[in-house]
C-alpha cells in the first residue's frame, strides 16, 4: 500500500501547532490571508466582505469634504506641479516654507494628484485605500497565530472606530503613519515566528518611514516592538540584541536619508522648515514636533494660555485623559475591556514557554497600547483628538487577542469571568459614552446595555451552554460591543469634514472642533479667546487680533458657526482656508506666469485656499501659525524689489504666537505704509507691482 505524506510548508511560516499541515507553495492571498488551507469555508468570504464593507464606509461620499485639510491639500497641489515642492513638502510650488511635518504622506497624495489630476477624490482615496490595507493587515496579523474569528474581530474593531473613520477619509499624516506601524508589528510577529533577521529590518524600515511621516510619534511603537522580540524571538538573548540593533539601524537609516539630505543642502536653495524658528529640520524634530510635544515648550505654537486646567488649551492631562468628553468617543469604545482582558490572557499565559507566540502578541499590542495611551494622557504640548489613531490598532489587537485567549480557554473560571467582565465593563462604558450625546439616537444606548449585560451572563455560564447557546451568546455580545462605535462611526463617514481640527462622530460628541468636528475651531468647541483672536486676524491684521481676543467669548463663538472662518466672504483663519470670491480668483490668475507667487498671505491654511483656488502657487507668511520667520522683511522686501510677488492680502495669521516671530505684523505693516490698498470681494488687496515699496527697505 502506498502512503501519501502530504506536503509541509517550512517551519518559518509554521502556524499553531494544532494547526494543519499546508503547501507550500500557495498563492501570496492566500498565504498572506487565510495562513492556513484548511480554514473553514467561511473566512475567505468573512474577510472579503470585511474588506468590502472598510472600503464603502471610508470612500463613500469622500468628495462631501472637498478639500478637507486645505494646508495639506495645497503642499499637495504644490507637489503635483513641482518636484521639488514635491521632495521638500512645500506649502507652494515657488518653495518658500514647507508644511511643519515631513513629506512622506504628501507623497503619496501628489502622485496620485500627478496621475489623476488635483481634486477632492485624488487626495482623499488614497487615505481611504490606506486604511482598508490597515484592516487587512491587522487581520493578517492576528489571523496568523490565533483563529479567522479573532483576526476578523480586530479588524472589524479597527476598522470601526470612530477617529479611524475620520481619519482614512482625511488628509492628514496620520492615515499612513498607522499603516506603516502596523505592518511593523506584522513583520515582528513574523520575526518571532522564525527569528530572521530580515523581518526586523523591515520592521524598521517601516517605522523609519512613518517618521518620515510624522516624525516622533512613530517611535512610541518602537519599545513594544523591540520588547516582544527580546522577550519572545526564538534566538539566543545575544543574537536577539544583535538583531534589534539592525533593526535600529534600518530605522535610523529609512528617516535618515531625507533628514541628512535637507540638513545638507544650503538653506538658498531649499524652502524654509515650517514649524521651526532656525530653519532645521533637526529643531523641528526635537522641539515643536518632539520634546515640545511632551512638555508643552513649543515655541512658535499657539500652546499656552490657561484653557483645560493643567493640560492648557489642549485639555486635561492624567490617567483619564483618552476617556474624557473630547476623547472618549474617538477611540475609548473597547480600552476599558481591553485592559481587562491584557491583564487576564498574561496571567491565563503565564506559564506559556517564553517563545509562546500568542503571549508574544498579547505584549506587542497591549504595550502598543498602554505606552502610546500613557503619552497621550501626559503630553502637555499641541494635542488633538485625531491624534488618538494612533491607539486604535493597539486598543483593537489587544481585545481581540484576549478575547481568543480567555475563549480558548473558557473552562477555566479565570478565564470565563474575564472574558465577561470584559463585555460588562465595556456595555457600561459605551452606555456612558453614548449618553453624552443624549438627543442622538437614545434608545441605542439601553439597547447595547441591557444586550451587552446579558451577553456578560451567558459568557459567565458559557461552559454550561450548548454549541449553539454559546455562539449565540458570542455574537450577541460582538454586536452590542461594536453597536456604539459603529453608530459614531457612520455618523461620521455621514459628515463632511474640513479644517485643521476635526472630530469623529454625531453633532456635540465633542467639546473641540465644533459640532461634530465639522470646521476645525468653528462653532462652539475651542478656547473662545483664541477664536475671537483668529475672527480678529482676519479682519483687521495685526489690531484685529488683539481686540478679537478680548471680544472672543462672544464673537469667536457666535461667528465659529461658520464651516470656514470668515464664511463665504473670503479670509480664512488659523485653522482653515480660505474662500476667495470668483471676482478674486480672476485677479490673482491674470498674468500668473509672470511671478514666483500671485500672491503672499499671512498664514499657510489663508494662503492654502487661494492657492488651491487658484491653482497658482501663494507664498504662506509665517508658515501654519503665522509665527515662523520666513520670510523676513527684508528678504520679503527683494521678493517685491525682483517683481515676484503680484499680491499682498491683508489681514489674518495668528501672528506673535508663543514667542515666534512678528514677521507677519513687520510686512503687514510695510505693505500698508508703500501700498494702495483696493478691496476685492470684501478682501483687502495690495499690489506690489505698483509703485516703488523698496524705497522705505
Amino acid at each position: 500500500m502506498t502512503t501519501t505524506i502530504p506536503a509541509q510548508r517550512p517551519l518559518a511560516d509554521a502556524g499553531p501547532p494544532s494547526a494543519p499541515a499546508a503547501p507550500s507553495r500557495r498563492p501570496l492571498p492566500a498565504r498572506l490571508w487565510r495562513g492556513n488551507e484548511q480554514d473553514p469555508a467561511w473566512v475567505r468570504p468573512g474577510l472579503i466582505g470585511l474588506l468590502t464593507v472598510t472600503a464603502v464606509l471610508y470612500l463613500w461620499g469622500l468628495g462631501a469634504s472637498g478639500w478637507a485639510n486645505s494646508f495639506y491639500s495645497a503642499a499637495v497641489q504644490a507637489g503635483s506641479v513641482s518636484w521639488k515642492a514635491f521632495f521638500f513638502g512645500s506649502s507652494d510650488a515657488g518653495n518658500s516654507i514647507t508644511v511643519d511635518k515631513p513629506p512622506a504622506s504628501l507623497w503619496v497624495m501628489a502622485l496620485s494628484a500627478r496621475v489623476f489630476g488635483l481634486s477632492s477624490w485624488s487626495i482623499l482615496v488614497p487615505q481611504a485605500l490606506m486604511g482598508v490595507g490597515t484592516v487587512g493587515l491587522m487581520y493578517a496579523t492576528v489571523r496568523r497565530r490565533l483563529t479567522p474569528a479573532a483576526g476578523l474581530l480586530a479588524g472589524a474593531a479597527l476598522a470601526l472606530t470612530p477617529v479611524a473613520v475620520l481619519m482614512f477619509r482625511f488628509n492628514n499624516p496620520d492615515a499612513l503613519l498607522v499603516l506603516l506601524m502596523t505592518g511593523a508589528a506584522y513583520a515582528v510577529l513574523r520575526a518571532v515566528e522564525n527569528g530572521r533577521t530580515r523581518w526586523l529590518v523591515l520592521a524598521g524600515t517601516l517605522v523609519g518611514f512613518a517618521f518620515l511621516t510624522k516624525q516622533l510619534q512613530a517611535l512610541l511603537v518602537v519599545p513594544p516592538l523591540a520588547l516582544t522580540y527580546l522577550v519572545a524571538g526564538p534566538t539566543k538573548l545575544g543574537a536577539r540584541i544583535r538583531q534589534l540593533l539592525l533593526a535600529g539601524l534600518a530605522m535610523v537609516l529609512a528617516a535618515g536619508w531625507w533628514v541628512a539630505i535637507v540638513e545638507l543642502v544650503p538653506a538658498k536653495y531649499r524652502p524654509y522648515i515650517g514649524g521651526s524658528q532656525n530653519n532645521s529640520i533637526l529643531e523641528l524634530t526635537l522641539g515643536y514636533n518632539g520634546l515640545g510635544r511632551l512638555t508643552g515648550n513649543e515655541v512658535g505654537s499657539v500652546g499656552g494660555g490657561g484653557f483645560g486646567g493643567n493640560g492648557g488649551m489642549w485639555g486635561q492631562t492624567g490617567l483619564i485623559r483618552m476617556f474624557d468628553a473630547s476623547n472618549g468617543g474617538q477611540i475609548s469604545w473597547l480600552i476599558p475591556g481591553a485592559l481587562v482582558l491584557l491583564a487576564s490572557g498574561l496571567y491565563l499565559l503565564r506559564r506559556a514557554p517564553r517563545t509562546d507566540r500568542t503571549r508574544a502578541a498579547l505584549i506587542l499590542w497591549g504595550g502598543w497600547m498602554l505606552v502610546t495611551g500613557l503619552v497621550f494622557s501626559f503630553m502637555q504640548g499641541i494635542f488633538h483628538e485625531y491624534y488618538t489613531v494612533a491607539l486604535a490598532p493597539g486598543v483593537a489587537g489587544t481585545a481581540a487577542v484576549g478575547a481568543a485567549i480567555a475563549w480558548k480557554r473558557r473552562n477555566d473560571p479565570v478565564a470565563r469571568y474575564s472574558l465577561a467582565a470584559a463585555t460588562a465593563v465595556t456595555a457600561l462604558w459605551s452606555y456612558t459614552l453614548l449618553a453624552r450625546t443624549d438627543t442622538w439616537h437614545p434608545w441605542l444606548r439601553y439597547v447595547v446595555l441591557l444586550v451587552g449585560l446579558a451577553s456578560a451572563v451567558a459568557l459567565a455560564s458559557t461552559h454550561r451552554l450548548r454549541s449553539t447557546a454559546r455562539t449565540a451568546a458570542v455574537a450577541t455580545a460582538v454586536i452590542a460591543l461594536l453597536a456604539g462605535p459603529t453608530a459614531y462611526s457612520l455618523a461620521t463617514a455621514a459628515t463632511p469634514h474640513s479644517g485643521s481640527i476635526v472630530t469623529a462622530g454625531p453633532a456635540g460628541a465633542s467639546r473641540m472642533g465644533g459640532p461634530g468636528g465639522r470646521g476645525g475651531f468653528g462653532g462652539n468647541g475651542g478656547p473662545p479667546g483664541l477664536q475671537g483672536g483668529f475672527q480678529g486676524n482676519t479682519q483687521g491684521g495685526p489690531q484685529g487680533g488683539t481686540q478679537g481676543g478680548t471680544q472672543g467669548g462672544t464673537q469667536g463663538n457666535t461667528q465659529g458657526n461658520t464651516r470656514q472662518f470668515g464664511g463665504n466672504g473670503g479670509m480664512g483663519g488659523l485653522l482653515n482656508g480660505s474662500t476667495p470670491s470668483s471676482e478674486l480668483t480672476a485677479l490673482l490668475t491674470q498674468n500668473a506666469s509672470s511671478y514666483t507667487w500671485v500672491a503672499a498671505v499671512i498664514g499657510a491654511n489663508n494662503a492654502s485656499g487661494y492657492q488651491l483656488a487658484t491653482q497658482e502657487a501663494v507664498m504662506p507668511i509665517g508658515g501654519f501659525n503665522g509665527s515662523d520667520p520666513s520670510p523676513t522683511l527684508a528678504q520679503f522686501q527683494e521678493y517685491v524689489a525682483q517683481g515676484k510677488i503680484h499680491y499682498f492680502i491683508a489681514g489674518s495669521g495668528f501672528g506673535q504666537a508663543n514667542g515666534g516671530s512678528n514677521v507677519g505684523s513687520q510686512i503687514s505693516a510695510w505693505v500698508q505704509e508703500n501700498f494702495t490698498a483696493q478691496t476685492v470681494g470684501s478682501v483687502t488687496v495690495y499690489d506690489l507691482t505698483s509703485g516703488s515699496g523698496s524705497s522705505n527697505a
